[in-house]
């Protein structure tokens, strides 16, 4: 326990650094308005956003302090796991260390992200299916659907999870378990728990699965889901864990002792499968892989037995030094404690792949409050239309300093809060392609363009980089902004 809390401090201490997120600056709109579900995700995110706005304010740090927990509690979970398996205290921690130092963790305990919410949430499910199958106790099915119920409600991929865990139990002797009415309870648990979010999408008409459809055919198209199954021994986990879950996968389906527990890998392969051939990013599967460590460890204490005592001491010693080694060499790569700018903080900012996404949204809404000053127009009827969530968010988050009003945007769940009353007489463009202001005002006039702070190109302002002031649009703005949907 005391590992998992240094672990969540070692985030809280680095966390402050740089600036929100694109993808913050999106929940924070969203905790700001509270709903049973959103076009990019179930509502847990935006709970949990909202809950550190109560608690933090707008603190960097304090938005990021459940992300730090996770973290924690991923650390914490994968020791529970081992032990479940009947490791030994000192198994328990090189499973523990083997998760967090995994890229997925470290990145995602850095910003608050569904998959940061999500991760714990999957480790909790393999830890209660081994607890079930080691009691053969059918009442563990009812925490299990909670554990699923809730996944379900912080992220959509937990269904994936889902299906490996159902499959798992028809091709192993749990099928048993189908006819227990306690396996059915906690069908009903989790359906209970979701139940909300589905009615939400019964009255959006489904609007996620149109966003996921338009995000999945991005990634494919941007090859962000190239190479997945290549990417699951360096990225979806840290590289010097692959004996370590590979060898769980061996406990799971080769080893005699591992055999009560053969649904458990089960699960991990069929979930495997499932993302090869819906083709989803590689980092999807990123949850599943510390229960291969834990069980991989456990295997290896048993095996460690049949050994000399030097021998022994040799294998441990390899093994603490590959996990020390490895996870500061990532660390270094992927927490946010390179200086900005610097040279390092561009390598680490390929290794991460995130960081520019925190640099440059404070000098946005600064040039925005800049124009809308300057403006003669009545500032009661002057709109900001964002391009993009992160960019109306920025400006939902830094513009009250300024007195600028809501920014509105056709992305994601913004389009459904529409674009106030009365409608605007005058606006300004952040992020929007000029071609299709001009198309829509009649009258649109350069006014800006976005700075680059320490000469970092934030990609989602990189796009449409200028700003405009727009005037008379050419239609009702019912007609305009019912046009105007689209998802990112």
């Amino acid at each position: 326990m005391l590992f998992g809390v240094a672990v969540v401090l070692v985030h809280i201490l680095v966390n402050g650094r740089y600036g929100f997120h694109r993808d913050e600056l999106q929940t924070f709109n969203n905790a700001r308005h509270l709903a049973w579900g959103y076009v990019e995700y179930p509502p847990m995110t935006a709970v949990i956003g909202r809950v550190e706005l109560a608690l933090f304010g707008h603190s960097l740090c304090g938005f990021r302090f459940f992300p730090a927990l996770t973290q924690g509690l991923v650390f914490v979970l994968t020791g529970l796991v081992a032990r479940a398996l009947e490791a030994g205290r000192e198994a328990q921690l090189i499973a523990a260390v083997g998760a967090v130092i995994g890229g997925s963790p470290l990145v995602y305990g850095g910003f608050l992200s569904y998959t940061s919410l999500d991760y714990p949430f999957w480790i909790l499910v393999a830890h209660l299916v081994i607890r079930w199958l080691r009691s053969e106790d059918g009442r563990w099915c009812l925490p299990i659907g909670a554990a699923i119920g809730l996944g379900l409600m912080t992220k959509y991929t937990m269904a994936f999870l889902t299906f490996g865990l159902v499959g798992g139990m028809i091709l192993t002797p749990a099928r048993r378990y189908l006819r227990s009415r306690w396996y059915w309870c906690g069908v009903g648990i989790a359906v209970l728990i979701v139940l909300p979010n589905l009615i939400s999408q019964l009255q959006h008409h489904f609007v996620t699965l149109e966003y996921l459809k338009s995000i999945h055919s991005r990634d494919i198209g941007w090859g962000w889901t190239d190479y997945f199954l290549l990417n699951q021994l360096w990225k979806s986990a840290h590289p010097v864990t692959v004996p370590l879950w590979c060898a769980g996968l061996w406990f799971f389906f080769a080893a005699p002792e591992g055999k009560r527990y053969r649904m458990v890998g089960w699960m991990y392969v069929l979930t495997l499968l499932a993302l090869m051939l819906a083709r989803g990013r590689d980092y999807y599967l990123a949850p599943a892989y510390p229960m291969l460590i834990a069980a991989g460890v456990a295997h290896g204490e048993r095996w460690l037995k049949s050994l000399s005592a030097g021998a022994q001491s040799s294998v441990r010693q390899t093994a603490w030094w590959s996990l020390a080694i490895g996870g500061l060499t990532i660390a270094a790569g992927v927490l946010p404690v390179a200086p900005i700018g610097t040279a390092w903080w561009r390598i680490a900012n390929a290794a991460n792949g995130n960081f520019h996404y925190e640099v440059g949204y404070r000098e946005l809404v600064d040039s925005v409050a800049k124009i809308r000053d300057a403006l003669p127009d009545s500032k009661d009827r002057v709109a900001i239309l964002a391009g993009d969530d992160g960019q109306a968010g920025a400006v939902n988050l830094y513009g009250a300093a300024y007195g600028l009003p809501e920014a509105i945007s056709g992305m994601n769940s913004n389009w459904l809060r529409g674009y106030g009353n009365p409608p605007p007489q005058t606006v300004i463009g952040v992020g929007e392609d000029p071609r299709f202001l001009k198309q829509n005002f009649e009258s649109c006039e350069r006014v800006g363009t976005l700075t680059k702070p320490f000469g970092i190109q934030n990609h989602a302002l990189s796009f449409y980089p200028d700003l405009y002031v727009c005037r008379n649009l050419r239609k009702p703005w019912p007609e305009f902004w019912s046009r105007l949907q689209y998802y990112g």
